[in-house]
């Protein structure tokens, strides 16, 4: 178990409200006044999520984006958010605040609050609140039998990460899907009806599909020939899809539904003009496994990014 694991284990003794969902989940739910109110916490690090020199309005964008996305893949859609905030120089903080108004207005959120607090690492935090109108599916609800979908195209942003630290080539769409990731809040909510589980794609799709399935009692197998990959990632990187798979930073949606959603959900992929593509399906057992082409894989070393 994971150093991060290990320490989120210790909580779940005293965290044992039903609206924790046992801690096993990105969100809180909360029934509260004949509202369902879904409420989330992102951190981010400068050195492990950003890079020191990425212009402090794009690190505003991500703060806001990677919360947004955590109450996307509950269905839910942003009423209000807290800041935590670490002061350091002026200038930085003066562009982070403007940018930060900048996100939080294109996305309709209004600030609520927060603190602030100096040290010598920026550690920022945002708690979004959200409101959902329908089912908020957890990541634990999927089913043997269940396919296994994702929004969007995945690897964009582990290869931009590449590019800003000089391992690739140059590819401006790439560095754009790092520092501004879109939560796809749209999708999450009419998705939520339509779905046993789903979550976004945060530590790379292969670690998250793994997480997915121990949450939902099942194992999950995952057709790397199906892994949609953009063409900007593909002509830089071509049919690198290990590689793709096990990126984080993608921020889309993977969600489980039995398959006769199918229809359903191609039909809004059309209307919303967000593909959504099945990638696998979840069996009974446990585990994760990889197969491209209709032949087995072995599993790479690393699936994803864990913290410890």
């Amino acid at each position: 178990m994971s150093a991060e694991g290990a320490f989120i284990e210790s909580l779940r003794a005293f965290a044992t409200d039903p609206a924790a969902r046992g801690l096993n989940d990105d969100a809180a739910v909360l029934e509260f006044g004949g509202e369902t109110l879904v409420i989330t916490q992102d951190v981010i690090v400068e050195g492990v999520h950003y890079l020191a020199d990425d212009p402090p309005s794009d690190v505003a964008w991500k703060l806001v984006a990677v919360n947004l996305s955590d109450l996307a893949g509950k269905g839910a859609r942003p009423i209000g958010a807290l800041l935590g905030f670490t002061l350091g120089e002026e200038a930085w903080d003066r562009a982070f605040a403007e940018g930060l108004g900048k996100a939080l207005s294109a996305f309709a959120v209004p600030l609520l609050g927060g603190d602030t607090v100096s040290a010598p690492t920026r550690v920022l935090s945002l708690t979004a609140i959200g409101r959902a109108a329908g089912p908020v599916p957890a990541r634990g609800g999927a089913r043997a039998g269940d396919l296994l979908w994702v929004s969007g195209a995945i690897g964009d942003a582990g290869a931009g990460l590449r590019i800003l630290l000089g391992e690739l080539g140059p590819g401006d769409p790439l560095v754009e899907r790092y520092r501004n990731p879109r939560p796809r809040l749209e999708a999450g909510a009419r998705l939520a009806a339509l779905v046993s589980a789903m979550m976004d794609v945060s530590d790379g799709l292969l670690l998250d599909a793994a997480r997915m399935a121990t949450a939902s009692g099942c194992a999950v197998l995952v057709e790397l020939d199906a892994l949609p990959l953009s063409e900007a990632y593909l002509a830089l990187l071509g049919e690198a899809r290990i590689e793709a798979a096990s990126a984080g930073d993608d921020y889309e949606l993977l969600f489980a539904a039995a398959p006769g959603a199918a229809p359903a959900i191609l039909a809004l992929a059309e209307e919303i003009g967000l593909p959504l593509s099945r990638i696998g399906r979840f069996e009974a057992g446990a585990g994760l496994s990889l197969t491209d082409a209709g032949k087995p894989l072995n599993l790479p070393p690393k699936l994803g990014f864990e913290h410890g």
